[in-house]
């Protein structure tokens, strides 16, 4: 286990009937990132193809998901211990000075339309905030993906616009929806 990041004692929200705890990527739950690189459509509208399903143990064995500028955190529902999907995060730069970061989240199909997903990234959005400078985090969905949008407004993302074209998915080229959460931004929880 890499111990020393600051995520191992994890992120928790409690809500009537669950908690909803981020913690660091476990060598049991390999076989869960596994599916989703080889399973189409686990990951819903984002599947983009076979990828490879060893690249999951590669990763964790470079760094346990724990990057400085690239990782990722397991969901997870108590009281049951649960693994319920998977939180990304990347920095990215705007004009080679303005850090930010983007965060993608994908659920297992049985734990969708439970709460879970916004209540995960507002978690991880009020935790990069307290640690790192960003002063921007964003993430993208799909214009049909309404229930993402949902989602994300709840997390206390705000819609910045459409990029138009900017995805190649199931053979034609698609709009995106890019919405941000600011540091100044109140965090729902």
């Amino acid at each position: 286990m890499h111990s020393s990041h600051p995520l191992v004692a994890g992120i928790v929200h409690e809500a009537p009937g669950s908690t909803v705890r981020l913690r660091p990527v476990a060598e049991d739950d390999l076989a869960m990132l596994r599916r989703f690189a080889v399973e189409p459509g686990l990951i819903g509208l984002d599947w983009a193809g076979f990828r490879d399903a060893a690249a999951p143990a590669r990763r964790f064995a470079e760094d346990g998901y724990l990057g400085e500028q690239v990782g990722g955190l397991i969901v997870q529902v108590e009281p049951s211990d649960v693994a319920a999907g998977f939180l990304s995060y990347r920095q990215g730069q705007y004009g080679g000075r303005a850090p930010y970061w983007e965060i993608g989240i994908v659920l297992l199909p049985e734990w969708r339309g439970r709460g879970l997903g916004w209540r995960a990234q507002a978690l991880l959005c009020d935790y990069l905030f307290s640690h790192t400078p960003a002063q921007r985090i964003q993430a993208g969905t799909h214009a049909e993906n309404v229930a993402e949008q949902r989602s994300l407004e709840k997390a206390g993302f705000q819609l910045e616009g459409v990029l138009r074209a900017c995805e190649f998915r199931a053979g034609a080229w698609r709009d995106g929806w890019l919405y941000s959460r600011l540091r100044d931004d109140p965090s729902p929880l």
